[in-house]
């Protein structure tokens, strides 16, 4: 945590990390073993199952940026709440945006010049601005809503067999609870700054920020995001489910008895590849050099896809260990249902890695079956454990040393010391007490 904070690269910390680790094990032979065995098998296995869902994500969000479209729909957003519920505004077109498989860097970069200019003119002080874009980008559209195909909602269907529309009504009341409660809050503090004589302070640098109204109908920007949303669910429900499958117990397909646990995946790339063609299409004569668009999208996801995978390897190489064993009992024995004992190992190594889909991902591998029999046994439902796992990623991955958190610092021109107890409280307090919500509902009235 202290070197990823200092801003060292995961690529490099997570391989000699994990060989420290073995190397504190005692076993100094295995370190060439462990590294080529362990660490490079479960790495290259990451990327064989997410990698189209980051390259297909990435590809989508910048050219929903390129294209103006991200910001058309901020802005229509904006301008149609007003000034008077700017904090509001900012956070419904960051989850709009984010909702609809827009990355949420890409959002960053969309909306903070908008953000700038409507906190000025509202008097909002800006140091507020963070804690909106991380409550919109951050929180419920990335765990919560059904449906969203953020990469948090979909590491979990290959373990669970389930899709992104996992026990749709309690994410629909986590996500409000993330929602309502992150507005009104930033809503009171902004209150309570002005009140107390701060205004949108001075900040020279935004100056140098250059705001155009966008020449794209907000409709017309929001066909892709629709086609995500509609094409997911209709997949995931309806048309994967109906295929004859039986092709995949063959062994060149892995043996696989049923589609069950890619049927979500398989959705989210089929909705996601549709509404790359449908933007291109649209914007057919106002592409710049669509040919350089694609390719820096492509070049886009290759770090976070590699960064995830690396803390997946030093993950298994941890969970390879003696002393893991000790870990594992001590999770597992957590008081209360597997709901419980899975939202605490997801939460710990999500804050650890600093990471949501880093620390979900170590938690599903080594610890995903155990639960699976667990929820069995106890007649939980799988859908259930599905949402469970993707809210407890979004809680404590947002520790000040969160490549999010600094990113949208930068990209906001702010510090921590300005700005990261609102974000703290939107992205780690309101989604943990969601969480809790959830577990409580599921627990007493099971899966809906």
């Amino acid at each position: 945590m202290y070197l990823a904070y200092r801003g060292i690269n995961v690529l490099i910390l997570a391989p000699l990390l994990a060989l420290l680790a073995v190397l504190f094990a005692g076993d100094v032979a295995l370190l060439l073993p462990t590294y080529t065995q362990v660490f490079m098998k479960a790495l290259g296995g990451y990327l064989i199952q997410f990698f189209p869902l980051f390259l297909l994500g990435a590809i989508f969000g910048k050219l929903m940026d390129d294209s103006g479209s991200a910001r058309a729909i901020a802005y229509g957003i904006v301008r149609s709440l007003g000034r008077e519920r700017a904090i509001l505004a900012i956070v419904l077109a960051c989850g709009l945006l984010t909702y609809g498989g827009v990355s949420l860097f890409v959002v960053a970069f969309a909306v903070y010049p908008i953000g700038t200019a409507l906190f000025r003119e509202a008097g909002i002080p800006k140091r507020l601005l963070p804690g909106a874009i991380a409550l919109g980008a951050f929180t419920f559209t990335m765990t919560a809503l059904p449906g969203t195909p953020a990469i948090q909602n979909a590491i979990p269907s290959p373990f669970f067999g389930t899709d992104a529309f996992a026990a749709p009504i309690l994410g629909l009341i986590g996500g409000t609870i993330m929602l309502v409660l992150g507005s009104w809050w930033l809503s009171v503090q902004a209150h309570k700054l002005m009140a107390a004589g701060e205004g949108y302070g001075s900040h020279k640098d935004d100056s140098l920020e250059q705001f155009d109204v966008p020449v794209i109908g907000f409709w017309y920007a929001l066909l892709p995001i629709l086609l995500v949303i509609i094409l997911n669910f209709v997949m995931a429900k309806q048309v994967l489910p109906a295929l004859d499958t039986s092709y995949l117990a063959k062994p060149e397909f892995g043996g696989l008895q049923d589609a069950k646990s890619l049927i979500g995946i398989w959705a989210i790339i089929v909705a996601l590849a549709c509404a790359v063609l449908l933007l291109i299409g649209l914007h057919w004569k106002r592409w710049v050099d669509l040919k350089q668009s694609l390719n820096d999208g492509t070049f886009g996801s290759m770090l976070p896809i590699l960064n995830t995978a690396s803390e997946v390897g030093y993950g298994t190489v941890i969970a390879s260990l003696a002393g893991f064993v000790v870990i594992r009992d001590l999770v597992l024995s957590v008081p209360g249902n597997p709901l419980v004992s899975q939202a605490v190992a997801v939460n710990i190594l999500a804050g650890i890695t600093g990471s949501a889909s880093g620390g979900m991902s170590i938690a599903l591998k080594t610890l995903g079956a155990q639960y699976l029999e667990m929820a069995n046994a106890a007649g939980i439902s799988p859908q259930l454990l599905h949402r469970v796992a993707a809210m407890a990623s979004g809680c404590m991955d947002t520790l000040p040393h969160n490549g999010a958190v600094i990113s949208l610092l930068a990209i906001c021109k702010l510090t921590h010391r300005d700005s990261y107890r609102f974000i703290f409280m939107n992205t780690v307090i309101f989604p943990l007490l969601a969480l809790t919500v959830v577990i409580i509902l599921g627990s007493t009235f099971g899966s809906f």
